[in-house]
């Protein structure tokens, strides 16, 4: 059994030991997304293959897992509930406009259909404090919505590629656009427009991830052609920069650690990269085994995270040599279910 320790504060040492401790790798296609439940010990995965799969982290057990046929499993995020979460569609778009659902794990029903946007989900975020959550789309809007209600709260109507992010507190939210143009606005006062603006200097790639640290004072930017940058969320300050190597067709993703002391990101090359902020110094590099990882997140709360390609990896700091767990991938042999809904 992999076991996961919980998160006090990491140093060079732990970082630098991080090894895959649990494998999973029967996704029938990419995994387009992951997230991790804020307070639970919980992972969701979406994949080109349809299914939404659900994790539990302390254990690296497959709990559940259900198919969506018809609208397939793009982006995901967990809501406030653990069995809960925010799904968009990769089919259909023209002719059901159910852009985003909102879906129940724990019965496999889908609770609330939202729609609104008529191209792919590239960007989407739960408010951290409420029942808001924002979606940012290649129809260039970005559209905030609230799980109780079907109708959109508020829509911002954007020049490229939008990407959206709340901070910690959900005070806060940031949008990307064209240009590398950054725009901060009052959550709960944004029909006034943005109240700062920040300009990632030469670089005009668009930012394909934006992700604040948990102490709010630091921004993580991904750009699509591999250029990740720590800016400081206060001033808009370039805090450091980091060019990966590029990876043609597929995005990478980058993470703050909890503390906000470290970065973790993938690169074309298929390594994994690990850097000081404080220092700017590279800590650890390490072969991914996955080939390109299209999704890297680090658990809110353990000395852990995840990276995925087709396969699904969890890595924790290695304290044996001993080899990773590879987890059965017979969902019925872990005691998970799995349910093809009928739509």
């Amino acid at each position: 059994m992999m076991k996961t320790s919980s998160m006090t504060e990491l140093d060079d040492e732990t970082v630098r030991s991080m090894a895959m401790g649990a494998v999973f790798s029967d996704f029938g296609g990419k995994i387009n997304s992951l997230d991790f439940h804020r307070k639970e010990d919980l992972l969701v995965t979406a994949s080109e293959d349809d299914s939404v799969r659900l994790y539990d982290i302390a254990t690296a057990k497959l709990l559940k897992t259900t198919y969506h046929k018809k609208h397939g499993a793009d982006r995901i995020c967990f809501t406030h509930h653990p069995s809960s979460v925010i799904c968009s569609s990769r089919y259909n778009l023209d002719s059901t406009g159910e852009s985003l659902r909102y879906l129940s794990m724990y019965d496999n029903r889908c609770l609330r259909y939202f729609k609104g946007h008529k191209e792919r989900i590239v960007s989407l975020c739960m408010s951290p404090i409420n029942d808001s959550f924002m979606s940012g789309s290649l129809d260039h809007s970005v559209r905030i919505w609230d799980l109780r209600v079907n109708t959109c709260q508020g829509i911002l109507h954007l020049r490229g590629r939008p990407t959206v992010a709340y901070d910690q507190q959900g005070l806060v939210f940031a949008v990307a656009m064209e240009g590398g143009a950054i725009k901060l606005f009052d959550s709960r006062s944004y029909d006034k427009g943005p109240f700062d603006t920040f300009l990632v200097g030469g670089d005009t790639a668009e930012v394909c991830d934006i992700k604040f640290s948990s102490d709010g004072k630091s921004m993580l930017l991904t750009t699509t052609n591999n250029n990740i940058y720590v800016l400081d969320a206060y001033a808009g300050e370039k805090r450091c920069g980091y060019s990966m190597e590029p990876s043609p067709n597929t995005s990478i993703e980058a993470t703050f650690t909890p503390d906000g002391q470290y970065v973790v990101s993938g690169s074309g090359d298929g390594n994994l990269h690990a850097w000081s902020i404080n220092r700017r110094n590279e800590v650890a590099c390490w072969n991914s085994h996955i080939g390109v990882p299209s999704c890297l997140k680090w658990a809110p709360r353990r000395a852990m995270f995840a990276a995925a390609s087709t396969v699904l990896t969890f890595w924790i700091p290695n304290d044996s040599n001993a080899d990773p767990a590879v987890m059965d991938t017979d969902p019925s042999a872990a005691g998970a279910e799995s349910q093809h809904p009928s739509q």
